[in-house]
């Protein structure tokens, strides 16, 4: 059976968001089309890529990481996987300010993803790194 996880909308996701449609009002009210339409577009793929990426765990024993329509899929085979942690990033008066799952895999490979579910998603991968 495949698991899916969602990624989860980060501050920075939602900051960078706001500043692209501010950007694209702006050119918009300032009558600069070509910009405007410039930016549009990559609006359009920044939130085509914040709601449609996610982590999919098959019955076959392969992470499959999916960011949207317009990027291409990354697979891992889960038997590959060296080690998965929860890590964060830059912590500022003790709190950090992002926190991600970071995944190492074959020679000098890695991956940091942003489930919604960290610790189920860890618990799952680790359980399929044992069966394979």
């Amino acid at each position: 059976m495949n698991r899916v996880f969602h990624a989860r909308i980060t501050w920075y996701h939602l900051l960078f968001l706001v500043l692209v449609s501010v950007c694209t009002v702006y050119l918009v009210w300032h009558k600069q089309a070509l910009g405007a339409l410039l930016f549009s577009l990559v609006l359009l793929v920044l939130i085509e890529c914040v709601i449609h990426t996610t982590y999919t765990v098959t019955a076959e024993g392969l992470l499959v990481i999916a960011k949207g329509r317009f990027y291409k899929k990354r697979t891992i085979l889960i038997g590959e996987i060296l080690s998965i942690e929860r890590k964060r990033s830059m912590t500022v008066f003790n709190c950090s300010v992002t926190h991600f799952v970071l995944i190492r895999w074959g020679y000098d490979k890695y991956v940091a993803l942003i489930p919604v579910k960290e610790k189920e998603f860890i618990q799952l991968i680790r359980e399929r790194i044992v069966q394979s």
